[in-house]
């Protein structure tokens, strides 16, 4: 029994978050759906991430058995053609190890935020960005971002309804950067809590305005109270970009 390993990318305005739910529509749900028009087969795939309502992804992972042994290729291909009516698409398709899991295998995820920072609104970019009209220090956000990088208990940025074991995690990468009108934010860990990049990053963009000292997001940190998060930044501008294996 053949296991397929799947790149997939999506836009998340059109789905109530990855994880399949009765009644909602979802990423799990259009993929399985598309598998088992192809194939016949009723199949349940496992995901690198499960992203929220609205939360989009350039690199997702997921990974199912076919009985069937079919060609990578023909996999991809069919899938696309049953997804032709989602904002589902399947970029790149592998036959993988027997042991490889798109969850438990990962060993990184990574996670790019992004800000539009100018008075227009977005036209194109609309549901795919966050607007934030006042200009950002980008060097406060980029200094204040360091003191997220390491170990740490993330309590403060953890969503009240996270099921993780434990709010500790590694946090590799934080950086912020400005790519023209835009401000992107880019975190790389392991594993992730609940929200806890868009925790993150409102919190971020209140340094960015000047709102908070750099020193007032270390000390948010320190606090291990998700009182002291500020503002959560919206769904739109979050994409998971890739996973490591």
């Amino acid at each position: 029994m053949p296991r397929y390993r799947l790149t997939v990318e999506y836009d998340g305005g059109a789905y109530n978050g990855f994880q399949v739910q009765d009644g909602q529509p979802t990423v799990q749900g259009a993929l399985e759906r598309a598998i088992h028009a192809f194939s016949g087969e009723s199949v349940r795939i496992a995901a690198a991430g499960r992203t929220d309502t609205g939360v989009h992804a350039t690199g997702q992972v997921v990974s199912f058995d076919l009985t069937r042994d079919w060609p990578a290729a023909t996999v991809m291909n069919a899938l696309n053609a049953h997804l032709v009516e989602e904002a589902v698409a399947v970029i790149a398709a592998a036959v993988a190890d027997p042991e490889f899991h798109a969850r438990f295998s990962a060993t990184g995820r990574a996670y790019l935020y992004r800000v539009l920072n100018r008075p227009a609104r977005p036209a194109l970019d609309r549901g795919r960005v966050w607007h934030v009209k006042g200009e950002l220090d980008v060097a406060a956000m980029a200094a204040a971002a360091q003191a997220l990088v390491g170990e740490h208990d993330f309590t403060t940025f953890r969503h009240v309804a996270c099921q993780a074991a434990s709010p500790v995690k590694t946090l590799d990468v934080a950086t912020v950067a400005r790519a023209g009108d835009e401000v992107h934010l880019v975190f790389e860990a392991r594993s992730f809590l609940h929200r806890q990049v868009r925790s993150m990053t409102g919190s971020l963009v209140q340094v960015g305005l000047g709102r908070w000292r750099p020193a007032d997001l270390a000390d948010a940190l320190a606090a291990r109270d998700r009182k002291a998060c500020g503002p959560v930044a919206p769904s739109d501008g979050l994409y998971l970009t890739g996973v490591r294996y």
